[in-house]
């Protein structure tokens, strides 16, 4: 199943919903067996088509924190989720769309994601409208590299004791505008100069790495702050490298961030982390529907379902015509037979079936002849007299005429050999056993 990765851009807050569009977006497009078959930077429209397709959201317009979610499901727990969050928000956490980690954290809370639900709607349905229907989601700060856990120190009086967690930040690039889309408790810091280019940092921390928020800080206090953030946790920094469509400015990245101890991330690694991620946004009323028929479904059907309804069409044409000529070639067959009956016997005032009226003339022909008829009993009687063979005549114990045909009741003593339906075909007649009642039943084959 091939698999296209794509990298978001942050959400602009100084732009309105109306305004909304998706620059030039970089992807990664691996092939079944995993393998990079294209990479490289497009418009959404020329995007490369997949089986699945995996979002990098970007860590800005993400927030990932850890609560007490409610044992509940389905609508019921979405219902919820807003209350759970909203002391640590300040924008209105019915605005926000709110997925939740499916996997515990060891104090048994969660890790929800929060995102601003327009923002998401609006690159959900994009990505929809333009044919990509198996869709996942994933945080930035969830495609970091987390490294080894810290080994467990031992304390003064010979008790283990956990090493802090680990605080890892990635400088993704450069950015535009500096408001954050979603802001919690943790606030970036006011940049000193706006004039000053910016970066995008993801930043993971917390238990295993799994909570975070995203940044965008002036390049001359990138250092100043991570420290400030991570205090005297383990840290670790990676910078974006070999972003498609970025080259003539990834050196200037480099410069911009020479934070001591930073480590390069691919972006081949990068998409690759967010395919490995169990962590996905679309939840609840975004989950992938792959079966669902949207507008862009309908658009891209419309000729198939024009194709299949117009092979209907001809087929019930067709079905029509054929029938409307049989039913002519039977209408001028049924005349031609009632007129052979009418012309053999002009007495006929009644055609009801002519088939049958004219074979049943035809025996009254010969009986008044003299004739003997297949079906009469002296026919059927000397034929089966003739076919006997072995079978002793005296070993029948009854003849009984009905209905054109013959019915031999043998003694029961009497063995009729199994070659006698081939004797009696060959006098022109048919023979039959009854397995009930061990009758023969004998008629005309003609």
């Amino acid at each position: 199943m091939s698999t296209l990765i794509v990298l978001l851009p942050p959400r602009d807050p100084a732009v309105r919903s109306e305004e909304w569009h998706l620059p030039d977006l970089p992807f990664l497009l691996l092939d079944k067996r995993g393998e990079p078959q294209r990479i490289g930077r497009a418009a959404l429209g020329l995007l490369p088509r997949a089986n699945a397709t995996v979002l990098i959201v970007a860590a800005r317009d993400t927030l990932l924190l850890a609560a007490s979610v409610p044992p509940l499901k389905g609508p019921r727990l979405r219902q919820a989720l807003p209350n759970v969050v909203e002391d640590q928000l300040i924008q209105d956490p019915q605005t926000c769309h709110i997925a939740v980690d499916p996997v515990e954290l060891a104090d048994g809370r969660r890790v929800v994601a929060v995102i601003d639900r327009g923002w998401f709607r609006f690159v959900i349905g994009a990505f929809a409208g333009a044919g990509h229907r198996n869709v996942k989601a994933v945080p930035a700060m969830r495609c970091l590299p987390v490294p080894a856990g810290a080994p467990v120190e031992e304390g003064k009086e010979g008790e283990e004791k956990e090493a802090p967690t680990p605080f890892v930040a990635g400088l993704l690039g450069h950015v535009v505008s500096t408001a954050p889309a979603l802001i919690g408790e943790m606030a970036a810091p006011s940049p000193a100069a706006l004039g000053a280019p910016r970066v995008e940092i993801a930043i993971a921390r917390g238990e295993r790495a799994l909570l975070g928020e995203g940044l965008a800080l002036p390049a001359d206090s990138i250092a100043a702050t991570l420290a400030a953030l991570a205090g005297d946790q383990p840290t670790a920094i990676y910078t974006l490298v070999d972003l498609p469509g970025d080259e003539p400015r990834l050196a200037g990245l480099r410069n911009v961030a020479g934070v001591a101890g930073a480590q390069p991330l691919a972006f081949e690694a990068l998409a690759r982390n967010a395919l490995a991620s169990r962590f996905d946004l679309c939840q609840f009323e975004f989950a992938a529907q792959p079966w669902r028929l949207d507008r862009a479904t309908m658009r891209r059907l419309r000729v198939p379902i024009a194709l299949v309804a117009a092979s209907i069409l001809v087929s019930i044409i067709g079905v029509n015509v054929q029938w409307l000529q049989l039913a002519r070639q039977r209408d001028a067959i049924s005349a031609q037979m009632t007129e052979l009956l009418l012309n053999a016997f002009p007495k006929t005032t009644v055609v009801l079936d002519a088939p049958d009226q004219m074979t049943r003339n035809l025996e009254r022909l010969r009986v008044a002849s003299g004739e003997l008829s297949p079906t009469d009993f002296l026919s059927l009687a000397d034929g089966l007299a003739r076919s006997l063979g072995p079978v002793p005549v005296n070993g029948v114990a009854g003849l009984d005429y009905r209905d054109r045909h013959l019915e031999v009741t043998f003694k029961p003593e009497t063995k009729v050999d199994p070659d006698l339906t081939k004797r009696l075909a060959a006098n022109g007649l048919n023979g039959s056993i009854d397995s009930n009642t061990g009758k023969w039943t004998i008629r005309s084959g003609q």
